[in-house]
């Protein structure tokens, strides 16, 4: 990255060194004191009431009525159901902070008084039920937290703060979305971007981070191979596209092992792989489906280039009578980065705040995370971290010998610790913002 980032991170740096104040925190937790019972409130509500990705109807309609409460100027329908709130304080930098808000189809199985017992009907006829079972009930209310906290002490900080609840980050297509809908264009251009993401395997009090590269490039492959259907027991007749499929299944995993450099983070896994109807017919197709990951934009052109050579010589070298039909979908996740200046600074603020011994650095991981658009699109430092959500008791109780394993997130069972998972976020997130903010002239 060039231009604007080059010469912002120096900048923000320097103010991220200066800035990390004890009262700044002190103050900040003021505010958590009398406000985090309300913010527990808000998290449980939230949880009760998951929507799914764009139908977060009722869920932007509870931000907007919250920040324009703290004092925001807030604009809905943002690229679906997305939600602006933005708060000027005089001149200064510009910081976005963005949670997510959707759910997922899952059936809530964690017992909590306040689990979600929402279901809502499928395409098919049926229904599915609903949950936040990735956190992202926790990420919007330390969103609102964050953003009441930071209203309250306008006297600490000058600039102008962007908060974004995002639509639609389980499919990929909120960030998108919004910035089609001009994010970037109808409000402040900002100078940095921050969010959370809470961690299923770090207790309440702990921190994770990693520097660069924190998530992956995530493409949806589908294959289709075209045979020529026939009897089980005349295979000679018929051109068997399982044969054939299963054939690009294990040439496949040679894009990774053999074509990748063994230092550029890889993955191919076929996910789905349906075809025939009985055990004596061979049938006419077979489709695979594919997920694929990658950190540069060159090994994602390598892997997909590679997915569709294979896929079209091996149909040919299995005489099938056509080519197969491989589709690679648009809607792809590009790979999320952490400007390493500004992770290292925000690591310097929540080690003074938390203590050193509260800041976990993580190895990068090959999930997908759509905020990664934000940073890269305008093309400026940001910086997400992890914030330990597993209660003391049940993590303390997973590390002994033979205990139960954490749940993990997307699980039925995901069950943060609100209470200490939102102390945490808010008082994390605020500082990093105020640290990011230049100081009125007064102070």
């Amino acid at each position: 990255m060039i231009g604007v980032f080059a010469l912002v991170v120096p900048v923000l740096a320097a103010a991220l060194a200066v800035r990390a104040l004890p009262e700044d925190d002190t103050a900040v937790r003021g505010w958590l004191d009398e406000h985090l019972a309300g913010l527990v409130e808000t998290y449980r509500h939230l949880h009760a009431h998951p929507e799914l990705s764009l139908a977060e109807h009722e869920t932007a309609a509870a931000v907007a009525t919250q920040l324009r409460a703290s004092g925001y100027a807030v604009t809905e329908g943002v690229g679906g159901t997305g939600v602006v709130g933005i708060l000027a304080n005089g001149d200064g930098p510009t910081v976005l902070v963005r949670g997510d808000m959707d759910a997922l189809p899952v059936v809530e199985e964690t017992g909590l008084p306040y689990a979600s017992t929402v279901r809502v009907a499928t395409p098919a006829g049926g229904t599915v039920g609903v949950m936040h079972a990735c956190g992202h009930d926790v990420h919007t209310t330390v969103l609102l937290g964050t953003g009441a906290a930071l209203s309250a002490l306008r006297a600490r900080w000058a600039g102008t703060v962007v908060l974004v609840a995002q639509p639609a980050e389980e499919i990929g297509r909120g960030a998108l979305g919004m910035i089609a809908d001009g994010l970037f264009e109808r409000f402040p251009r900002p100078d940095a971007t921050l969010a959370l993401h809470v961690s299923p395997e770090l207790p309440v009090g702990r921190i994770g981070y990693t520097s660069g590269f924190h998530a992956a490039n995530v493409d949806s492959v589908d294959i289709i191979v075209h045979g020529r259907g026939g009897h089980g027991a005349r295979p000679h007749q018929a051109i068997d596209p399982i044969v054939a499929a299963a054939e690009i299944v294990t040439v496949l995993q040679t894009l990774v092992s053999r074509r990748v450099s063994p230092t550029d983070p890889a993955v191919v896994t076929v996910g789905s792989f349906h075809g025939g109807t009985k055990h004596n017919v061979i049938p006419d197709t077979v489709t695979m489906q594919l997920t694929v990951r990658s950190y540069s934009d060159e090994v994602r052109a390598l892997l997909l280039d590679g997915i569709r050579q294979i896929a079209v010589d091996t149909c040919r070298a299995y005489r099938c009578p056509v080519p197969p039909t491989v589709t690679v979908s648009d809607e792809y996740t590009p790979a999320a980065y952490n400007d390493p200046a500004l992770t290292a600074s925000a690591v310097s603020v929540f080690s003074g705040i938390f203590g050193a011994e509260a800041m976990v650095e993580l190895q990068p991981g090959m999930t997908g995370e759509d905020y990664g658009r934000y940073a890269r699109v305008l093309d400026v430092p940001g910086f997400m971290f992890r914030l330990g959500s597993v209660p003391r008791a049940v993590y303390d109780a997973s590390r002994a010998p033979d205990g139960p394993p954490l749940p993990s997130i997307h699980s039925s069972q995901f069950a943060p610790d609100d209470a200490g998972s939102l102390r945490v976020g808010v008082r994390a997130m605020s500082n990093l913002a105020l640290a990011l903010l230049a100081p009125p002239e007064s102070r």
